[in-house]
């Protein structure tokens, strides 16, 4: 962009650098799981996660309709923002990725308290007790891989925008 261009299409150039992208995931424990069902709609819900070994991990109950959508194809996407957390405002990234069910005890071993702490981070007895509570029998364990990123830091569009104003005024 030349000096007197500022494009508010092309928001590109305002990626969200790898140092904030990893510190929002570490800070965040919400993310939109996206999907596609039967009828190859988008479906999407927040659900809690934990950001260990480049993979998002995430949980719920095998009858639901996510689990049979991931056994036919397991392609999704998970959506994380800032908002909430003291990360910084207005980043988000978003990740294409795949999907394995897990359902064995090493993984539920390590993963259970490790969403508790993420939920909890203070109550070590409410850790305890969820994680317990998360056992069930029914209970699987997604281990989303991301293949691709889209990282957006609002906060560098704003102070560019906030530059373009004070250079060339309110046009």
């Amino acid at each position: 962009m030349g000096d007197d261009e500022f494009d508010y299409e092309d928001v590109t150039v305002y990626t969200l650098e790898d140092a904030a992208e990893e510190k929002m995931l570490q800070m965040q424990n919400e993310c939109t799981f996206i999907w596609a069902n039967k009828e190859g709609w988008p479906v999407g819900v927040i659900m809690s996660y934990v950001w260990a070994d480049g993979c998002f991990w995430v949980t719920l109950s095998s009858q639901r309709a996510r689990v049979p959508a991931m056994r036919r194809d397991n392609r999704c996407a998970v959506c994380i923002t800032s908002k909430g957390t003291k990360a910084g405002p207005n980043q988000t990234v978003t990740y294409k990725g795949t999907c394995e069910i897990l359902d064995d005890d090493e993984t539920k071993s390590w993963f259970y308290p490790a969403l508790a702490k993420a939920l909890n981070p203070v109550n070590e007895q409410w850790q305890k007790n969820f994680a317990g509570f998360l056992d069930s029998p029914r209970r699987v364990i997604f281990k989303i891989t991301p293949t691709q990123r889209i990282g957006y830091d609002g906060r560098k569009m704003g102070e560019a925008t906030s530059k373009w104003v004070a250079d060339h005024g309110n046009q």
